[in-house]
């Protein structure tokens, strides 16, 4: 298996004329009736729809039904309809292009420098400076603690859903990480993947999701536990300091190492912690169940069509806590979500089977770490 596909390939709607379609409806038909008893068909737009009861398991029909259909140009979506089970067969035509990393690598080695210059700026280490003769090389070097670690956390996050899809097989892009130089203070807006086919069930499609959030803490709690552990307790200065709050598991990892906190002081984290805190961050916010978030692509595969009413109540405690703890932060994201994020996630090829009891225990627990990682105010 290649690391990426030598072509890239993006999938689009094409409509056929309509004498085509109706010679491509019967040829289809033909092709599903040995796997579901069809009841009626009906031609959408550019999609042609069949209505009826499988005589196979939903994946199995899937699985036979892409082989016969590719041939001919179209996918097979299995949908519940009304008590029966309905065929929806689009014809997706596969754009490509000439395969090219460079936009990926050059985007990485910006991000590079970018989390490096806010490392140095804002969370400065002296772990390497009293090696380098040059004051401006050390002052970049500063950074480096922060920059490292924030990455490896953004990395192993990234390639966690990259792996995972690929092991579904699934048409995948490298990550696109986007850097953003100071002065944003964390050097970066994260990254993200393009998921250039669909899930084949909800099952692959909640691993794919879930799996770069719980890759990422493995990296984020033991770099916050490192960083700790050289950090130190100090009285808060006069006029105050920049803060960055605490969530229920940083408080956590916080007081199992120091215990708690005298009134007036104040942890002083080392920036390897602080790229933790980030790393706590962003879970989090990838953990809300809103459109293609990861949290929004799992909250699809727990609770199917109901997954557009969840993300706009999210969206409407993401409105109350800025409200409650008076955060400008949360209309900012708030309004991310609206605008730009959007409450819909795309289905499934096969959105009957059902998600396998092991994933809902693992679902309820992203929801609730959710909760554990959200600082109510992130930055005051």
């Amino acid at each position: 298996m290649r690391l990426w596909p030598a072509r890239r390939r993006q999938s689009v709607a094409v409509v056929p004329p309509t004498d085509d379609l109706l010679i491509v409806e019967d040829i289809l038909r033909r092709n599903v009736e040995d796997l579901m008893t069809v009841r009626d068909r009906q031609i959408q737009g550019g999609s042609i729809v069949f209505h009826g009861d499988l005589l196979v398991e939903p994946a199995r029909a899937r699985d036979l039904m892409l082989a016969r259909f590719k041939p001919f140009g179209y996918t097979p979506f299995l949908r519940a309809h009304q008590g029966r089970v309905a065929v929806h067969a689009l014809s997706l035509a596969e754009l490509t292009e000439p395969a090219s990393i460079r936009v990926n690598v050059v985007l990485f080695l910006l991000t590079c420098l970018s989390t490096l210059l806010a490392g140095a700026l804002f969370f400065s280490s002296p772990t390497f400076a009293a090696s380098v003769p040059s004051a401006a090389a050390a002052w970049l070097l500063g950074g480096v603690p922060f920059a490292f670690t924030l990455l490896a956390i953004l990395c192993t996050h990234e390639f966690g859903h990259y792996f995972t899809a690929r092991y579904y097989k699934a048409s995948v892009s490298l990550p696109y990480f986007i850097p953003a130089p100071p002065p944003f203070i964390f050097g970066t807006l994260g990254a993200i993947i393009r998921m250039r086919s669909p899930a084949s069930d909800r099952n692959s499609l909640f691993d794919i999701a879930a799996a770069g959030p719980l890759a990422g803490l493995v990296v984020a709690i033991p770099a916050i536990l490192l960083g700790l552990e050289w950090s130190s307790v100090a009285s808060i200065p006069p006029g105050g300091v920049m803060t960055f709050g605490d969530s229920l598991m940083m408080r956590f990892l916080v007081y199992v190492k120091f215990g708690s906190i005298p009134e007036g002081a104040d942890v002083f984290v080392h920036p390897v912690a602080m790229a933790g805190w980030v790393g706590l961050l962003v879970t989090a916010l990838n953990l809300f169940p809103v459109g293609q978030l990861d949290g929004g692509r799992i909250a699809y595969a727990l609770f199917g069509k109901w997954h557009v009413l969840i993300g706009k109540v999210s969206l409407g405690a993401l409105i109350a806590m800025g409200v409650i703890t008076h955060s400008f932060n949360w209309f900012v994201w708030a309004a991310l979500v609206f605008f730009v994020i959007g409450f819909h996630q795309s289905p499934p090829l096969d959105d009957l089977t059902p998600l396998s009891p092991a994933r809902r225990v693992t679902g309820a627990i992203c929801m609730i770490l959710l909760v554990l990682l959200i600082p109510p105010v992130p930055i005051s």
